[in-house]
């Protein structure tokens, strides 16, 4: 049940329920990262990685999400700019710069985020999308880092310990010992 708009849903509450979500994905095989979009206090649109369910590489929790504000939209007769203008993201991961560009081009102001990306990350650990001076590509956003994140880091650590199914095998030849 979402909450009543007329209430102020804190932060630590959305970020409960994205992290259920990262849990979801870790649970599944996927990277462990779970997301909300918000609009006046109710949950319009998440998402959890399906990268490897769809072996589709921009299945990201973000991008997911994404979608499904669109579906929102259309179904309640919503333009998506005035909706997305007035969103905010709560995200597991700071965003790859993929979703990170997608966020800017959708015009979301606020993007709250648990740990940092230091491989990917969109807002600020490896480019700063989110504030970058670029042509074309929407207003800048802000980002909030550190909620929950050490549980954040916890999945990913768990996921990149296991061995992931869907990875391609390496190429790379094992030399045969001689006896």
């Amino acid at each position: 049940m979402e909450e009543a708009a007329s209430e102020r849903v804190p932060a630590e509450v959305w970020m409960d329920r994205a992290v259920s979500m990262a849990k979801e994905a870790l649970a599944n095989g996927e990277v462990p990262v779970g997301c909300l979009m918000v609009y006046n206090n109710e949950v319009i649109g998440k998402g959890k990685n399906e990268v490897n369910e769809t072996k589709n590489a921009t299945r990201h929790a973000e991008m997911v999400a994404i979608d499904q504000v669109l579906d929102w939209c259309l179904q309640h007769k919503k333009e998506p700019d005035e909706i997305f203008l007035n969103t905010v993201l709560y995200v597991t991961v700071e965003p790859c710069i993929m979703c990170a560009a997608a966020l800017r081009m959708m015009k979301i102001p606020l993007v709250v985020y648990g740990c940092q990306n230091e491989r990917f990350g969109g807002c600020g650990s490896v480019l700063n999308i989110s504030s970058a001076t670029l042509t074309n590509t929407g207003e800048p956003f802000q980002c909030i880092a550190g909620y929950r994140s050490e549980e954040a880091v916890e999945m990913l650590k768990t996921f990149y310990r296991q061995e992931n199914p869907n990875a391609p095998k390496s190429k790379v030849r094992k030399k045969e010992c001689s006896k």
